[in-house]
């Protein structure tokens, strides 16, 4: 007999409930932003991440994966069924999109719009200019600072104007900042010059003007060098009349080293000051840094999610939480650090953890 989505939610509820009523009194203090109360309610198809998060006009995200979305049902399923936002997770960038020189391949980034289309999904475009994921022509190439501003307009003329009106937010610069607060070295910055970034903005705003562009990055979530100089970054950028909308937080954290709150708060308060827009991009919390039990991790891991979420919330112009993949048996993770990990809300076998049900509450209140 084949379950359904949500009879395993329900067959994992009872075992996964002591859990949360830890996972509420565990982890660093929170910013004075509203706390959910420790009551656990399984989802049903009205009771979702996505039906809560629809009902306070928010949205809720996760990247998609185009293998896991055409070979796993479970995975279209809790897609669909959890989520409101979808960002590209390989699908979007350069490599992806532009294998060869003016020859562009937009399938799988369609298969994920159509999915999306049907099922009533904003997508993030994700991304247009970064230092990595670029294709062999581009990275060996022996390029003039005008041949290479030549390709990078192209680039996200075709695919920009690819997507309009289907994908209205971009990331249009990824991950530009170095922690220590100055540029990254980069094709773009070494061969065009710092006002890459101008140009990749305005380019993009020049193939769709109903877009909203932003700027991504991690280790910018909190307060200290890298998210002073996002900052003024961005100020000026505003300043010079470049079209930015938005700051995207990636959040990529784990139980033993994530940004306070307060400080997050802080960070996305003077960001939104500026008649800027935040979101949280792609949030995952790593848990095997960590000797304590499992059960301990795993609370502690409820915990930041919560917490992240509760200070999105607190701020009107912070209007998005997306999570780098929603299932660990999909995370990045294991691959980049060579041992397995459990950083998001679903466990490898669908089924929901503690932080799916912390953020269920969050959005509840």
């Amino acid at each position: 007999m084949r379950l359904t989505h949500e009879t395993l939610l329900h067959r994992t509820f009872v075992s996964w409930l002591f859990l949360i009523l830890i996972a509420t009194s565990c982890g660093q203090a929170s910013v004075q932003v509203p706390r959910p109360k420790p009551v656990q309610v399984a989802p049903t198809p009205g009771n979702t991440l996505r039906s809560f998060a629809q009902a306070r006009g928010f949205y809720i995200g996760t990247t998609a994966n185009v293998g896991a979305l055409q070979k796993e049902q479970q995975y279209r399923n809790i897609l669909a069924a959890e989520f409101n936002m979808m960002t590209p997770e390989v699908s979007m960038k350069f490599d992806a999109t532009e294998p060869e020189q003016g020859h562009y391949t937009f399938t799988n980034g369609d298969t994920l719009v159509a999915f999306a289309k049907v099922h009533s999904m904003q997508v993030r475009g994700h991304n247009l200019v970064w230092y990595l994921a670029l294709p062999s022509w581009l990275k060996t190439g022996h390029f003039t600072r005008e041949e290479l501003m030549t390709i990078l307009h192209a680039h996200i003329l075709a695919e920009v104007s690819h997507y309009r009106g289907e994908i209205n937010i971009w990331d249009v610069v990824n991950e530009a900042i170095n922690n220590d607060g100055s540029l990254r070295a980069s094709i773009w910055s070494r061969v065009i010059g710092p006002n890459f970034l101008d140009l990749a903005f305005r380019w993009a705003h020049e193939a769709n003007p109903q877009a909203r562009l932003f700027y991504n990055d991690y280790g910018a979530e909190g307060l200290g060098q890298k998210s002073d100089a996002v900052y003024h970054m961005v100020a000026g950028m505003m300043k010079r009349g470049v079209p930015i909308n938005g700051v995207g937080l990636q959040m990529h954290v784990s139980v033993v080293e994530y940004p306070p709150p307060q400080d997050v708060l802080a960070n996305i308060r003077r960001l939104t000051a500026m008649g800027l827009e935040v979101q949280i991009t792609e949030m995952d919390v790593k848990i095997q840094n960590d000797h304590r039990p499992v059960q301990e991790r795993l609370a502690a891991e409820a915990q930041i999610y919560r917490d992240m979420l509760s200070t999105c919330l607190a701020v009107a112009r912070c209007t998005a939480f997306v999570m780098w993949g929603f299932t660990d048996r999909h995370s990045w993770i294991p691959g980049a650090t060579g041992h397995p990990d459990a950083p998001l809300i679903y466990d490898a076998g669908y089924q929901p953890k503690p932080a799916y049900f912390a953020l269920l509450n969050v959005l509840k209140q």
